[in-house]
């Protein structure tokens, strides 16, 4: 008797607990669906309108261009986009390489060599994190004309640097403690010193979190704006998001011409994380699904 009755209640659970599940599933697909318009739909919009003219942005800015004007992108290019662009990836690439750098070798100290106060030289680098760039910027100003290196590309390069070495190396760190031993106890068997374990052991087995800290910081360094804006003051060697307000200013009311000029910006960050995406997603649900 009994047994008749657990098993209706049994099939019964597993029915609600179905339905729950593709309740779930329909809701999780809405809200994806939501993200993915709110993402692409300003994207496309924003392509679209470079390739119009004026009168066709203002009377139908949400429909096709009826020719398809390329010299838009010409004219955005010759106005100065080139410049800003190599200028944004050489800061970029420089810092990001500085970044990796610094921040491994310290997360490699913290978790993989006995070093004196670790744990409050990790407090001090959390603590790092809670400083705000504006908060700085006058002292900055002053200490990158004591050092002569204001109005140059050192300026926001060991900027970005100093002020991303924090979340990167809690990044790295959270990812390597992680890691087996094994292969470095092997390793030190064969004879390797601390740098060949470093280089040959512990740098490809983070490749994930290194591959995703990379693109965090190339991200925020593609796009910062206030030391771009307060650190150079010669229009050679602005970066991206301080050329394009200054070309603002230059086109005027010429739009699709500054669309234009967006869309160029934003091309070499979208086509990193694609390059790089699988990567980021391993490392950055490996690092804190583990820690």
């Amino acid at each position: 008797m009994s047994g008749n009755i657990s098993r209706p209640s049994y099939a019964a659970e597993r029915s609600g607990s179905g339905v729950g599940s593709a309740i779930g599933r329909v809701i999780a697909y809405i809200v994806l669906t939501l993200l993915v318009v709110m993402i692409v739909y300003p994207m496309a919009w924003a392509v679209l309108n470079g390739f119009k003219t004026n009168l066709e942005l203002f009377s139908n800015p949400w429909g096709l261009p009826a020719s398809w004007h390329w010299d838009n992108f010409v004219t955005a290019w010759n106005l100065g986009v080139v410049r800003y662009l190599m200028n944004s990836v050489i800061v970029t690439v420089a810092s990001t390489v500085a970044v990796i750098l610094f921040s491994a070798m310290s997360a490699y100290a913290l978790t993989r060599r006995k070093i004196p106060f670790a744990n409050a030289i990790t407090v001090m680098l959390l603590g790092g994190m809670m400083l705000a760039p504006a908060v700085a910027l006058v002292p900055l100003f002053r200490l990158l004309q004591a050092l002569h290196i204001f109005n140059t590309y050192w300026a926001l390069i060991i900027l970005y640097t100093a002020f991303r070495i924090p979340f990167t190396v809690f990044l790295i760190r959270a990812y390597m403690i992680t890691l087996s031993k094994e292969m470095e106890d092997a390793a030190i068997v064969d004879g390797a010193n601390t740098w060949q374990i470093f280089w040959l052991v512990i740098m490809p087995l983070s490749r994930p979190i290194i591959v995703s800290a990379a693109l965090l910081h190339a991200l925020f360094a593609w796009n910062e704006f206030a030391f771009a804006l307060v650190f150079i003051n010669s229009n050679d060697l602005k970066t991206l998001p301080v050329g394009l307000l200054q070309m603002q200013g230059r086109v005027l009311s010429d739009w699709p011409v500054l669309f234009a000029a967006l869309v160029i910006a934003s091309i070499p960050m979208i086509l990193l994380f694609l390059a790089g995406q699988r990567q980021f997603i391993r490392g950055l649900s490996e690092g804190f699904g583990k820690g």
